[in-house]
């Protein structure tokens, strides 16, 4: 009887395990489902890499044609137009994106600090438009105690993304970085932004709340690691 009634006791444990299991695994199915959709639709505006590769040529440009360098104080109402154009069409599904004067009057709040807490490179193509940049700040939040460095904010034009600047826009922050004394870096999103595919060929580590949950945060212990794969010219 104590035999029977043991046996018993760990079949239902094991049934309750189980639909434990069964119900974390729909939760998990669900929310990737979710998130592969999220990607899918706000990627539909994205030229293919083909596609820019052959504008490009088109267009007589190279990427060695392309300049990199730190922002200026003359850079600050391009930058703003930038910022405006890129993000609205990063997440072209929100209705209402911020307005010129909402990133005008952010971006001048930045370019008062000249504590050496913050850096901006800009991508400028041979007519001298700005066509892209990234933006770090110092990090020192206690819920990521492990970061020291924050990319705040990467964008470029639809025409110019998949073509490598990207990928130099972080080598030069990573660097930037470096020559602070700071070694690691992370980053915040959404995680149906079809970019962080980008940040995961970077083998950023995606980070997670405290119950679990991705929201679109990437982060890199090793920014030597990162610099390494990432080249500056």
């Amino acid at each position: 009887m104590v035999k029977l009634l043991g046996k018993t006791c760990q079949l239902i444990n094991f049934i309750v395990h189980g639909f434990a299991f069964l119900h974390l695994f729909k939760q998990y199915a669900m929310n990737s489902f979710q998130l592969t959709i999220g990607r899918f639709i706000m990627g539909l505006k994205r030229p293919s890499r083909s596609t820019n590769r052959r504008r490009l040529r088109e267009w007589g440009e190279t990427l060695e044609s392309f300049t990199i360098r730190e922002v200026t104080d003359q850079d600050l109402l391009p930058l703003v137009d930038l910022h405006v154009q890129t993000w609205a069409d990063t997440y072209w599904t929100v209705k209402q994106p911020p307005t010129h004067e909402t990133r005008e009057r952010q971006w001048r709040e930045v370019f008062k600090q000249q504590d050496g807490s913050w850096c901006c490179f800009v991508v400028q193509n041979r007519a001298g438009k700005l066509i892209g940049f990234a933006h770090g700040v110092h990090y020192s939040h206690p819920d990521m105690p492990g970061f020291e460095g924050e990319l705040s904010k990467i964008y470029l034009l639809l025409e110019y993304q998949r073509l490598g600047l990207g990928r130099l826009l972080i080598g030069h922050i990573a660097r930037k970085f470096l020559g602070q004394g700071i070694r690691s870096m992370l980053c915040f999103g959404v995680p149906q932004n079809p970019s962080n595919r980008f940040y995961e060929t970077l083998h950023g580590e995606r980070l997670y709340d405290k119950k679990g949950d991705f929201h679109g945060g990437y982060g890199w212990k090793d920014l030597e690691k990162l610099a390494a794969i990432c080249p500056i010219d």
